[in-house]
């Protein structure tokens, strides 16, 4: 499984960053130094093909995209458009480096197609489930309340970044799954013009670009969104200690992402935004716990239930009824099971409550890294 890369094993940046580019995205990117972006975030036009205003049962109008950026002659000019912009993002990504696309049922599958056609190796699609949608005013349809990411390597051999520790940190210790449940962007980070309308339709929440851009990326890398809009993608990246390249047509939209860049304000500790791989950690022997007087031998460990119980050895194993060995292999032998985590399955009695012994083990790796500082 692809592993996350230190800091010290990323190249040095070789591009010009914390930049908007104005022009078009294919022609500009086709410029950038080959295999010098770490991460691209990409909004493309959904090429909504509609067929005149959308009114409520009011009768008051839809504030929908309608924008001219959103227009194309025939399915076979946006597809010639789609192949072109992947392509010179595939080229400027680092053989490292990942790419996120963003869309809805009008133009993801199309883009998916041809995405696979060029290489890119396809890791998850992602089903945002917007909590407050849109209703469908006709009436004749679902409501369409989701659009799709979809997450992707350069190519299939590529090591790729994947922050998995954070994203479980951030789902309360979960496993982060594929369906996100975030709302649209409203409010006062809904950015409007002098009369009160939206300034960009498609503009994209942050905590979006937050979960993308911590998942899939270090501090120091270098983020790139093609279709910069009002610089969500930028703000984001800034405030989580990366770098960004914007790529924008539109005047209005640029002005805009420049203000709202220099608001956003960067976490100053790098040390904050780094959430250790558990692989990484030092590894921490039980012996060491008992050599430190946190658990005494003698004491008695039980599983979450209460059903098994061993006693800790001052050579820090562990001796239950019937199996004796390490924490992992006593935890193993009461399952009846091939393997276990002995840090997780053996619990102390703490107070009135059962705690899971790897509380120390937490307790002794923090102990460590305050003296390595």
């Amino acid at each position: 499984m692809p592993s996350k890369r230190s800091s010290a094993a990323r190249a040095p940046c070789a591009i010009q960053t914390d930049i908007i580019h104005q022009g078009e995205c294919t022609e500009i990117m086709n410029r950038l130094p080959e295999g010098s972006v770490d991460l691209i975030f990409a909004d493309p036009p959904y090429n909504l093909q509609l067929g005149g205003e959308l009114h409520r049962p009011d009768h008051s109008r839809v504030d929908g995209v309608d924008e001219e950026w959103d227009r194309f002659a025939d399915f076979s000019t946006y597809d010639k458009f789609t192949r072109e912009w992947l392509a010179a993002a595939q080229r400027v990504l680092k053989d490292s480096g990942s790419l996120w696309v963003i869309g809805s049922y009008h133009n993801i599958f199309r883009v998916g197609s041809i995405l696979q056609d060029l290489g890119y190796w396809v890791l998850n699609d992602v089903m945002w489930r917007k909590s407050n949608p849109m209703p469908n005013f006709r009436g004749t349809r679902f409501t369409n309340a989701h659009e799709t990411l979809i997450w992707c390597a350069k190519n299939k051999d590529a090591r790729y970044t994947f922050n998995y520790d954070a994203m479980k940190n951030l789902n309360e210790g979960l496993q982060m799954r594929s369906d996100w449940t975030l709302p649209l962007c409203t409010g006062e980070e809904r950015l409007k013009k002098g009369g009160g309308d939206k300034l960009h339709p498609t503009q994209k929440p942050e905590s979006l670009l937050y979960r993308v851009i911590m998942s899939s990326s270090n501090p120091g890398d270098v983020v790139l969104d093609p279709f910069f809009g009002t610089g969500t993608t930028g703000a984001v990246a800034k405030t989580l200690g990366r770098k960004y390249i914007g790529i924008e047509r539109d005047t209005d939209y640029i002005a805009a992402a420049k203000k709202r860049l220099a608001k956003a304000q960067p976490v100053s500790d790098e040390k904050l935004l780094v959430t250790p791989s558990k692989r990484s950690e030092p590894r921490i022997p039980f012996g060491s716990v008992v050599e430190r007087g946190l658990l005494s031998p003698g004491t008695i460990l039980c599983d979450a239930s209460g059903r098994h119980t061993a006693k800790v050895r001052a050579d820090g194993t562990l001796i239950s009824s019937d199996h004796r060995g390490s924490i992992h292999q006593v935890g193993a032998a009461v399952m009846g099971a091939p393997a276990c985590n002995g840090w997780t399955f053996w619990h102390m009695k703490m107070g009135t409550n059962l705690v899971a012994i790897d509380v120390l083990r937490q307790k002794v790796r923090a102990e460590l890294g305050e003296s390595l500082q």
